[in-house]
């Protein structure tokens, strides 16, 4: 079984919803990013010595670090074959999409640091995404895939912030879509932001 280092709303969630969604067996331990420190104490540095989430720890020892590269292995080995399109071209708009949401996540670092003139950055950068997702269950069509985890998890972080992305009608429905799926409301119930 392997072993999912996370912590609660970060985005190492992406890679909590594809393991949920991937029915796989997986255990959580959770890192608290002020410490470094699990929850039995052990540092975290030791595991990851990059000391971010996502991790995860293979049922070889093997550690896997970086959100998109965990996002992609959960995908190669879930049991529903689901995740990642196993075709050449969707296969790579599915990758296309991954880098352009590991973007967007690098846009916000500022806001949580505090920097509300990063707003605008942000929200530029968004504006893809609300054309991309025109006519669009989800970001590579009609299929839930990894890259839907990702912007998922990256876009949910304005609830946090008190950032207002309402502007942004085809983002909002992806969103609410995205939310109701099993594996989303069973990957936030775990990491304790839902009941």
């Amino acid at each position: 079984m392997v072993k999912l280092y996370y912590a609660p709303g970060a985005c190492s969630l992406a890679s909590h919803i594809a393991l949920a969604a991937s029915e796989s067996k997986y255990e959580l331990v959770k890192v608290d990013l002020k410490t470094h420190k699990l929850e039995d104490g052990t540092d975290y540095y030791t595991i990851n010595p990059k000391g971010s989430v996502p991790a995860i720890k293979l049922d070889d020892g093997l550690v896997l670090t970086e959100g998109p590269a965990i996002l992609q292995y959960v995908a190669d080995h879930n049991k529903n074959g689901l995740l990642a399109p196993t075709t050449d071209l969707a296969r790579y708009k599915t990758v296309e999409v991954l880098s352009y949401v590991s973007d967007l996540h690098k846009a916000w670092a500022p806001l949580w640091g505090g920097d509300k003139s990063a707003e605008a950055a942000l929200k530029k950068k968004y504006e893809f995404a609300e054309k991309h997702l025109e006519g669009k269950q989800y970001t590579t069509g009609s299929d839930f895939t990894i890259a839907d985890a990702y912007l998922f998890t990256v876009t949910n972080w304005a609830n946090f912030l008190k950032i207002d992305l309402s502007s942004f009608k085809n983002l909002q429905d992806f969103q609410e879509r995205v939310s109701k799926l099993s594996s989303v409301q069973r990957a936030l119930k775990e990491e304790g932001l839902a009941q």
